[in-house]
This record gives structure tokens, C-alpha cells and sequence, in this order.
């Protein structure tokens, strides 16, 4: 049993969008953004995503969205994680189970450790710091719903392998499910193997924005990322270069 807290749907009419408009796969409609945020949130956000193109419904009933989420065909979705407290976060935990590999962002107050440890420990694969930020959203939205490329392209280095188009690694046999933004790590660190990355670079080239958070946010995504494909005792794969930033190397 999972409780959450309560109010209405509130979806934008197709009609009112303008064209050209973000499209979902295989399908003529522009794409959903769900909305689970406060009220000042979500009215900044669904007025900037109507004009960027895209469909945004603003739900405040976990429970009924929860119900009924596999209709609404939603291509990404952004959680308050304090106006929706634990509520939020199970939400998380619920999509994942099933099998979603919906991007989900998280809206977070500050930005601690903290907060971030336990936005990837629910599998939300990002999170943006409050308040609302146009260009930020935007720029996050765009990056996680930019089409996929249709060629089939596997990366490798070792006995890793990362395939650029279900965006699942492999290693030793054994499957490894990455949220969006570990996928878009690990892909930086597989085009750039034996480089040394700092951490400048990394921000610039996986978060793809102006990021104004702390740097430590790195360190956080990395930890996570070493969980998934360094387990079993296995050789470390990347590498602290202290100073100076991470690489991808065999030791």
C-alpha cells in the first residue's frame, strides 16, 4: 500500500500547442512532461513547456496519476521531492520496478549531498536546484528527449560494453541497467578512454548546461556508476586521478 497525496489533473489541449512541436516516438503528438510539483512550479513550467512545444499535465493526486500513468503515455517526468515528500521518491521506486525507463528529474531545495544520494538511490536520473529556472529546465528537458540515434552502435573497452541504443552495459556477461545521466557518464568515459577528464569537463559535456550546483555532485554520480559495473570484486574501471579530475583505465 502506497499513500499519496491528492488533488486533480490538469493537462494542456493538444490544440493549444504550436507547431513544430517535440515529437514521441513513433507518434504524431508532441511529447508529455508530467508535472508533479507545487502550484508556482508547475504554472512557470507548463507556460514555458506549451511554448517550447511540449504537452506538460500537472498532476497533485500521486495515487490517481499512479492508477492511470500508463495511458497517459508520458515521455519524462519531474518530481518535487519536498512538496511530494517520501510519496515522491516511492514513485520513483514504483516506475523502476516495473521496468520504466522514463527520465525522471528531481526538484531539489538545496542540492546537499544528501539530497542527491537519495534522488539516485530512487533512480531519478537528475535533478534540477529550485527556484524555477527557465533555461535550466529547458535545457535539461531537450537533453533527455533528444531522439535516440537509429544506428546501432556498441562502445567497448575491456570487457565492458555499453550499447548506445537500448543504453544498458554489459560486462562479463551480466546486463547493467543505467539511469540516463549514468548512461551519459559512462558514454563520455568510453569516448575518452585513458584521457584524463576533469571535472570541468565533465560537467560541460554530460550535464550539456550552465551548472551552478557544487562540484561534489561529480563525485556523487561516480560513486553510484562504480556501484553498477565494478561489483563482484572486479577490476576498478575509473580511476581517481586526485587534483586533477577521472579517467577510464584498467589498473
Amino acid at each position: 500500500m502506497y499513500f499519496f497525496p491528492s488533488s486533480s489533473l490538469i493537462p494542456y489541449p493538444l490544440s493549444l500547442i504550436p507547431h513544430p512541436f517535440p515529437m514521441s516516438l513513433n507518434s504524431s503528438e508532441p511529447m508529455r512532461v508530467l508535472l508533479l510539483t507545487d502550484e508556482m512550479f508547475a504554472r512557470h513550467a507548463s507556460h514555458d513547456l506549451h511554448i517550447a512545444g511540449y504537452f506538460p499535465i500537472v498532476e497533485k493526486n500521486l495515487a490517481l496519476t499512479w492508477k492511470r500513468f500508463s495511458s497517459l503515455k508520458i515521455a519524462m517526468v519531474i518530481i518535487d521531492k519536498i512538496w511530494s515528500a517520501e510519496a515522491g521518491i516511492r514513485f520513483c521506486h514504483l516506475l523502476r520496478n516495473q521496468g520504466s525507463r522514463i527520465p525522471i528529474l528531481m526538484l531539489l531545495e538545496q542540492g546537499t549531498v544528501t539530497e542527491r544520494v537519495a534522488c539516485l538511490e530512487a533512480s531519478a536520473d537528475d535533478y534540477l536546484l529550485k527556484p524555477y529556472n527557465k533555461d535550466n529546465l529547458l535545457a535539461l528537458i531537450h537533453l533527455y528527449l533528444k531522439p535516440v540515434s537509429e544506428l546501432k552502435e556498441k562502445l567497448r573497452f575491456g570487457e565492458l560494453m555499453l550499447d548506445l541504443t537500448t543504453r544498458q552495459a554489459v560486462r562479463k556477461e551480466q546486463k547493467i541497467d543505467l539511469t540516463m545521466k549514468e548512461f551519459e557518464l559512462l558514454k563520455y568515459f568510453m569516448l575518452n578512454p585513458g584521457q584524463v577528464l576533469s571535472r570541468e569537463e565533465i560537467i560541460a559535456n554530460v550535464w550539456g548546461y550552465d551548472y551552478q550546483g557544487e562540484s561534489n555532485v561529480i563525485e556523487v554520480y561516480i560513486r553510484y556508476l562504480r556501484l553498477k559495473i565494478e561489483t563482484n570484486d572486479q577490476k576498478r574501471l575509473i580511476q581517481t586521478v586526485r587534483g586533477v579530475g577521472y579517467v577510464l583505465r584498467e589498473t
